[in-house]
């Protein structure tokens, strides 16, 4: 069933025009059938997965494959694929809280999210109305397990420079593959891969090959720092001859291909690792409430709180823009749909927002890793020993930074991807960042306002302006070398992925407060410690950013501005960190 459509922006448009609570969607807009499948997973997670992680990570045989079966017949597999391939035909929402519920499953999230997202979405997607029929109702449903296979040896964030060929056979009914690829999830016991090569040395082309295919061999089980029970192995392609009718897409056309899987996959990421940082909080606050230190339990230590609060707010933070994200997605595809685009809905929806989905993979993966460090030194000592659920949480989250893209690569993808869209005339940036000028030659505004929120308001909109200085200004005086400057584009980047979760985490605090919510007042307070802290992030970025490019009147001017625009409210964050922790400890879990 279609949901009612919010008031949308373009993507990329949260800096430069301004959103309301109401027409933000947030988790507590979950509905009845969403919480029912949020239930569902749970339950498969207690029952099918945590209970043998132990055999998981030794990759037990077959026990994945059969995991991955029951998974596909509750339907959790295909939840988003059409029902006319097999799948629930569920919308995107639902799709990325099915990711984020079983991100709490370590190795099994990792094996689960490579199949039904990079491993499959590109035949759905890209395929022939036959290769859908073939492969996608068999993926739905567990009985093929998929893989994606792109990176090679010497091309890991620079797919393009894959080495691996295809040749087009003598009579014309087959391709034929020669070359290797690495890192690839699944590999055990795929049945189906996405290989990249390029077609006669130079037209970078997708295929579909399927395990079993002669001249297509594996390696043995890589020895990984964690996900161990994620099977990954490399690939060998040796004169592999797939029929021709196993073309994916167009030739010459692959990294469309990769690229659009991509900015889907970067969105789970998120959700999963969102998943993987609730369940390690459950075990961190668990541990926190009894063990006793100095005759007390160390949850009632004002250190060890501190540290469950925060593990609180950038959970917060990061659900706010990951479910704000995704519900842009599902209402653009649904616009796309209306307008004839059929199956290219999604993709092109996904396309829209993939700003977005490149912050998101860098905050969700960070706020992960921040999570299970601080699980750790909760634990003490205990934290570093295998018999702690929370140090196989340790290992099992470093690759999250890695996979789909870098974070180094995202950020630097953020403020190009801004300034293409610029060129292109998709969005004003350079018209807004011309205004911010302008108006730092002006007498700054010392008017207040008292109602709810107010302030908070101005200080995430002070924060675009800051945004824009930077940009703007990098890219006036730059131009075209601003490229090659990555250290201010990832400076602009960490300015930027910290005031989209500025501005969701107090659109969903101001929603809670509006709907008289019974959390609304930890929600507050959660808004007004991360806009506290982040207005000193942004404010070092920024002139980090501005020392790196500008010099004399320009560059003072600028650190004037920057300053106008990070001054923020003072605020009792140890007392509201306290009010968090005291609910989390109470509790047990992440209580939103």
């Amino acid at each position: 069933m279609e949901t009612q459509t919010m008031a949308t922006i373009q993507g990329g448009g949260f800096l430069i025009e301004s959103s309301t609570p109401e027409n933000t969607f947030t988790p507590e807009d979950f509905n009845e059938e969403q919480h029912m499948i949020l239930d569902m997973c749970n339950e498969f997670l207690e029952k099918e997965v945590l209970p043998y992680l132990v055999e998981i990570d030794q990759q037990k045989a077959g026990l994945m494959p059969e995991l991955l079966n029951k998974a596909g017949a509750l339907g959790l597999l295909g939840a988003v694929f059409p029902e006319r391939y097999g799948g629930l035909g569920k919308d995107f929402v639902t799709g990325t809280l099915v990711n984020e519920c079983l991100g709490g499953g370590h190795s099994f999230a990792v094996a689960m999210a490579a199949h039904n997202g990079i491993g499959s979405l590109p035949i759905l997607y890209f395929g022939t109305e036959e290769q859908k029929q073939k492969y996608i109702p068999k993926l739905a449903s567990g009985e093929m397990k998929g893989a994606y296979a792109p990176t090679e040896p010497g091309s890991g964030s620079d797919a393009l420079g894959a080495k691996t060929t295809a040749v087009l056979s003598a009579d014309g009914t087959q391709y034929v593959l020669n070359g290797q690829k690495i890192w690839i999830t699944n590999a055990g016991f795929a049945d189906v891969f996405t290989v990249f090569a390029k077609l006669d040395g130079t037209q970078f082309s997708a295929f579909i090959v399927e395990r079993g295919t002669p001249g297509l061999s594996y390696g043995e089980e890589e020895h990984k720092m964690g996900i161990k029970g994620s099977s990954t192995r490399q690939l060998f392609f040796e004169n592999c001859a797939i029929p021709k009718e196993n073309l994916l897409g167009e030739i010459g056309k692959g990294h469309i291909i990769a690229f659009n899987i991509l900015n889907i996959g970067r969105l789970k990421l998120c959700a999963a690792a969102s998943g993987g940082a609730k369940m390690a909080l459950k075990t961190s606050v668990a541990y926190a409430k009894t063990r006793e230190q100095f005759k007390k339990p160390i949850a009632q230590f004002g250190a060890i709180q501190h540290k469950l609060a925060e593990m609180t707010i950038r959970l917060f933070a990061a659900d706010s823009a990951l479910y704000r994200t995704a519900r842009w997605i599902d209402d653009k595809e649904h616009e796309l749909e209306r307008q004839g685009k059929g199956d290219d809905a999604l993709l092109g929806a996904a396309e829209e927002y993939a700003i977005e989905c490149a912050m998101l993979k860098v905050l969700g993966s960070e706020c992960l890793d921040y999570v299970v460090d601080e699980g750790v030194q909760i634990h003490g000592g205990n934290g570093f020993s295998d018999e702690y659920n929370i140090s196989r949480s340790y290992r099992d989250s470093r690759i999250n930074r890695i996979f789909e893209g870098t974070n180094e690569i995202n950020r630097l993808l953020i403020l190009d991807m801004y300034l293409k869209r610029a060129m292109k005339g998709r969005i004003n940036i350079m018209g807004a960042a011309m205004g911010v000028q302008k108006e730092l030659m002006s007498i700054p505004d010392m008017s207040t306002d008292d109602t709810p929120f107010a302030a908070e308001m101005k200080a995430v909109a002070n924060f675009k302006k800051a945004i824009l200085m930077c940009a703007g200004a990098a890219a006036q005086k730059l131009m075209m070398q601003l490229q090659d400057e990555q250290e201010i584009l990832m400076n602009i980047a960490d300015m930027a992925i910290d005031t989209f979760e500025a501005e969701s985490v107090l659109l969903r605090a101001m929603k809670m407060s509006a709907a008289g919510h019974a959390n609304a007042a930890l929600a507050g307070d959660i808004a007004r410690t991360y806009l506290y802290d982040a207005a000193d992030r942004i404010n070092h970025a920024g002139k980090t950013a501005i020392n790196g490019f500008a010099e004399g009147d320009d560059q003072r001017m600028m650190l004037m501005g920057l300053k106008r625009f990070t001054k923020t409210d003072n605020f009792n964050t140890k007392n509201a960190r306290r009010r968090i922790a005291a609910k989390l400890v109470e509790e047990g879990k992440y209580f939103f």
